[in-house]
């Protein structure tokens, strides 16, 4: 398979571009900008901003991992406009579209009504960002003729943790009575990423991804 990461020279993207390399796939990274610093070892390295990227960037490509981080509101863009585009030019293919969500979209009550988000503790420099990408949701929610999976980490998303290779999928409701324990490392959150692919699992659906702790 060939699997595109966007955002592939942030801590997600590098994760899933290892463990795709790791699983023999190839890989087409894309991104904004070249950061000599960090060597991806990758042989097909595309800089374009997401919203330039055209259908014929992504030929022959099987899977997109969305993997963008924008922390600014001058760069919110990416998670909105930048999946309305990617939608335009995949519309029509049978090419999937994989988007790294985030937890704080995830929801606290039954009725789905609340989210993690709106809890008096979520801390505030996070919540432009999570208003952001509860849009981001809205927006792909609202594409039929896309096969898009929107994949959350869980609440602790840690970089530093290791590869064990276990995980559990759990759908959009927040459940942990304990944040510490709800928790997936980035290496295991790609193993999760790379087996959806590889499954053709969760296609036009939202989950979460928990490791253990």
């Amino acid at each position: 398979m060939k699997i595109a990461v966007i955002g592939a020279f942030g801590k997600t993207g590098r994760a899933v571009i290892k463990e795709t390399q790791s699983r023999g796939h190839e890989v087409l990274a894309i991104a904004h900008k070249n950061h000599e610093e960090i060597d991806l070892s990758v042989e097909q390295l595309l800089i374009k901003d997401i919203m330039d990227l055209t259908t014929n960037d992504l030929k022959g490509v099987d899977a997109v991992v969305d993997a963008i981080s924008a922390w600014t509101p001058e760069t919110f863009y990416v998670h909105t406009d930048g999946i309305s585009h990617l939608a335009n030019i995949l519309k029509g293919t049978n090419i999937r579209y994989l988007k790294v969500g985030g937890a704080g979209t995830l929801f606290i009550n039954s009725e789905h009504t609340k989210m993690l988000k709106d809890r008096s503790n979520y801390p505030k420099d996070w919540l432009p960002l999570a208003d952001v990408l509860v849009e981001s949701l809205r927006r792909l929610r609202s594409y039929s003729d896309i096969r898009w999976t929107y994949v959350t980490p869980a609440f602790n998303y840690d970089p530093e943790g290791i590869r064990t290779g276990k995980y559990q999928v759990d759908g959009e409701e927040y459940r942990a009575k304990d944040d510490s324990k709800n928790y997936i490392s980035y290496a295991d959150y790609a193993v999760g990423m790379l087996d959806i692919i590889e499954h053709e699992s969760y296609i036009r659906q939202r989950i979460t991804l928990v490791g253990n702790k």
